[in-house]
Formats: C-alpha cells, structure tokens, sequence
C-alpha cells in the first residue's frame, strides 16, 4: 500500500467533481437503488413545499384515545398544530371533516400524491369537508392568508 506524503498533494489538482461521479459510478454497480424506491423519492419532491411549514400530529385516536367497548367503526380523530393554528380532522368511511381553528379563510387541498390535490372549500367557521375518502398516504396543504402550512402525512 502506497504513502500519503501530505507534502505533496495540492488542493487546487484535486477534482471534487470527479471523484464524486466515480463514487457515484461505483455505488450504482455495487448497490444499486431500486426502481420503486428512485419513484417514490421524485414523487415526494415533487410534493414539498419549500414555503410551507410543518403541522405536527398532537393527537390520533388510533395510538391517544382509549378504546370503547362495542364501538367497532370510530371515525380516527387527528389534530394537528403549526404555531397558533389548530387543524382538527375526522376521517370516516364516508370521507373527510374538520376545522381551521382559530377560524379564518383558508384553501385546504388533500394531498395523496404526486399532482392529485384535492381542493375542500372551507367556509366562513372553517370547517371543511370531503366526500373523497383517503385511501393511502395523505397529507393537508392549507394556505391562510400568505401561510403555508401542511400536515405530517399519514395512512388512512
């Protein structure tokens, strides 16, 4: 094995760029990325919003509420929180509710992927809801005012 002799090496030969595509070339035959996995990475960048602020989940009645005994189909209650703005949502099998609180005008689409955000008019209260009931991966996009704000993603 060869020496590095630090005394010789000079930073300005160094190509950072072309040791980066070899690492690159060489990763790709050794490891290569599934095909399902390089889709689902440009299909969740083609969703980020680089203005948007992130509501975090506060409450899901799947994993906080107890269990009522007899109840077998409980609509899933989730609340979520992004600075002084609340967004409660109820998921049943018949679709979407909830409200913006505290209530203001506001555009809501319900994301499940890549280009299929589905517009819910809110109203004056902001309440909102939508016949179409998410059936995998989903998240909230609201808008409020010049605010972007949108929710964790989670499974229906």
């Amino acid at each position: 094995m060869a020496e590095f002799d630090s005394a010789e090496f000079d930073p300005a030969e160094f190509d950072d760029g072309l040791l980066e595509e070899e690492l690159r070339q060489a990763a790709a035959v050794r490891d290569p990325v599934p095909t399902e996995l390089h889709q689902l990475a440009l299909d969740a960048y083609a969703l980020y919003d680089l203005d948007a602020r992130v509501a975090e989940l506060t409450f899901d009645s799947l994993v906080d509420a107890l269990p009522i005994r007899g109840v077998t189909d409980a609509p899933r209650m989730l609340t979520f929180h992004a600075g002084e703005l609340t967004v409660d949502v109820e998921v049943t099998g018949e679709g979407l509710m909830g409200q913006v609180l505290p209530p203001q005008p506001a555009r809501i689409e319900v994301l499940g992927g890549p280009q299929s955000a589905v517009p819910v008019p809110v109203d004056e209260l902001g309440r909102f809801t939508s016949d179409a009931r998410p059936t995998g991966p989903f998240a909230l996009r609201l808008r409020t005012g010049g605010d972007i704000v949108v929710t964790e993603w989670l499974r229906a």
